[in-house]
């Protein structure tokens, strides 16, 4: 196999340029005719009246003075308790001059009603810090979901004890670091092996100390558009990743070099998707890498990983240049069967989408796509999925600059900008929306995590969004005229109980649509466990589940508008029908 350096060396521009970002300078590709179709889902942010009202407290409000504040951090639906309705975590940063009193993570119990219970202080999850992202996976396989949370400093490995309280378990479970002070960055538990216990990856930003680190202006990395911004991520070192293997008794044991891991090096790692990408019911990782080349670890059957993200194409653009890869989306946008990604980048240049032909090889097809028509916004949180339940996965993403300073200087970057919905129109085709989609959509944040699900069990998926030193906004989708629905839940009992790293393809209405149950995708966020598939006219589908360990199970002719629970072995135990539907 070729190897990594030699590829490098084939695309120059793949190598670390004199500059802070990777920001191509491209410009949009003309914009269409708009198609003038109804785009039924229509968001607003409802999150001052559910009672998210804690700002997000993350470094300066006018000014960056270190990249550390500005990075920001992930969300997370989370159903904590198993109560069927989605709760809420909220991750927070700090201060460099001090810790506020308000600044930190924050739990929020649903109340099936529209409304959120703040229970950070009941449930032992009070931490403040500086907290990058966050997975769930049932680690310990006893039926409820843990939470790990990455941050500059130390990790925490959170123990769902099942009584709606956390235990802090990193220092029994072996994760306690104990040489410099790291930059967690993306994680993701995945069964790498297979054994039934779920394993951590856990990737690292940069090698971040403060009093190293060049302040705004003092080189030519901390400027952009001729104004003096904060550092890197070039010009910094870049950090190695980790990947802990679960013992079966509670703890980790680190198993970076062994597994082919720590190979990979010389990219700034981000979020962290762990999926089966090439089909061969084995889990592989996909890492989103700032300014630098990305990663896909390809799962070898036998304990190690080969990086192959240069072979495979989707380390770079169709260009073959690196990108600032920040979030990632997991989904089947063109209905084959397959898992695509979706990668968020800087400003100046475009979101990549990479439709995979089933063996992880992936093709570039974000011009082709109707993509490129958008380069205004540095974007973040992203997502493959269905939000007018029409049967086609649309695209969605958040934005938000990391430099509050150059607006004044240069107003055609705002630091504050809107979400934007790239809706499917069949064929391989979308188009932008922004205020058709809402108040929601249209209103400007510097927003960066984000997280879907459905939090009020209605049938339509909603948004979650962490916005910088503001409270977060929860995008209510407020469907009127979509099409039906299927949820599914999967529960693991050879596999891990929280069945992470299965596969689930539909079948509906002459399409085939693959998801993939994640531990962590978007931007450092964890999304909702229930996989919800949008059926548009068609009242039923044919599920295909490919369990975690490699076996699969079939189930025809599924109702419409149902939340079914299918448990390994057993079949599906469970069928709920609620919400509303309007077939069309």
């Amino acid at each position: 196999m070729v190897s990594r350096r030699a590829l490098l060396s084939l695309f120059p521009a793949a190598r670390l340029l004199g500059q802070g970002v990777a920001s191509r300078g491209v410009q949009p590709t003309p914009r269409g005719k708009p198609s003038g179709l109804p785009f039924h889902a229509r968001f607003t942010d409802v999150a001052k009246a559910a009672g998210l009202t804690a700002p997000v407290i993350y470094g300066g409000v006018d000014r960056k003075t270190y990249i550390l504040e500005a990075i920001g951090c992930g969300v997370a639906f989370y159903d904590y308790d198993h109560d069927g309705w989605l709760d809420i975590l909220v991750l927070s940063g700090t201060r460099l001059e001090a810790d506020p009193p308000e600044a930190t993570n924050r739990l929020y119990k649903n109340n099936r009603d529209g409304t959120f219970t703040d229970v950070t202080a009941q449930a032992g999850l009070v931490r403040r810090g500086w907290a990058s992202a966050c997975c769930i996976g049932d680690f310990d396989n006893d039926g409820f979901d843990d939470l790990f949370i990455t941050y500059w400093g130390q990790n925490v490995l959170y123990r769902n004890n099942g009584d709606g309280t956390f235990t802090d378990v990193t220092k029994k479970a072996g994760l306690l670091e104990t040489g410099p002070r790291r930059w967690g960055a993306g994680c993701t538990f995945l069964d790498y092996n297979r054994d039934g216990y779920l394993d951590l990856f856990v990737s690292n930003y940069i090698d971040f100390r403060l009093d190293e680190v060049p302040k705004p202006g003092e080189t030519g990395n901390c400027n952009w558009k001729g104004v003096p911004v904060n550092c890197g991520p070039r010009g910094l070192p870049p950090a190695r990743h980790s990947l802990y293997r679960n013992n079966g008794d509670g703890t980790f044991t680190e198993v970076s070099r062994e597994a082919g891991v720590d190979q990979a090096r010389g990219s700034y790692g981000m979020t962290a998707v762990a999926a089966d990408f090439d089909g061969d019911g084995w889990p592989d990782i996909y890492l989103a890498c700032d300014s630098t080349p990305s990663f896909l670890f390809r799962n070898n059957h036998d304990g190690t990983f080969t990086e192959m993200g240069l072979e495979s194409g989707a380390a770079l653009n169709e260009d073959g240049m690196e990108q600032a890869g920040m979030g990632i989306g997991v989904g089947d946008y063109d209905l084959d069967g397959h898992l695509d990604i979706f990668k968020t980048h800087f400003a100046d240049d475009t979101n990549v989408l990479y439709r995979n032909n089933g063996k992880a090889i992936f093709e570039d097809v974000t011009i082709r796509s109707g993509l490129g028509v958008e380069t205004r916004f540095i974007n973040w949180g992203a997502g493959i999925h269905d939000l007018n339940n029409n049967g086609l996965p649309d695209l969605f993403f958040v934005s938000g600059s990391v430099y509050p300073e150059v607006e004044k200087k240069v107003p055609a970057y705002p630091y504050k900008t809107p979400r934007v919905i790239f809706r499917n129109l069949g064929g391989g085709k979308f188009e932008e929306l922004i205020e058709q989609a809402g108040p929601g959509i249209a209103a400007a944040h510097s927003s960066r995590g984000c997280a879907f699900g459905d939090f009020d069990n209605d049938g339509d998926l909603d948004i979650l969004v962490m916005n910088m030193n503001e409270p977060p906004s929860l995008l209510r989708n407020d469907l009127t005229g979509g099409g039906n629905w299927l949820k599914v839940k999967l529960l693991g009992t050879v596999s891990n109980r929280t069945a992470i790293g299965a596969t689930v393809v539909a079948e509906y209405g002459g399409k085939r649509q693959a998801q993939a149950v994640l531990s962590q995708a978007s931007f450092y966020s964890v999304n909702d466990l229930r996989l919800h598939f949008g059926l548009g006219a068609a009242d039923a589908a044919d599920l295909t589940v490919r369990w975690p360990n490699g076996e699969s199970s079939v189930y025809r002719n599924v109702p419409a508008n149902h939340l079914v629970t299918i448990k390994e072995g057993a079949g599906i135990v469970k069928r709920e029908r609620w919400g509303k539907s309007s077939a069309g």
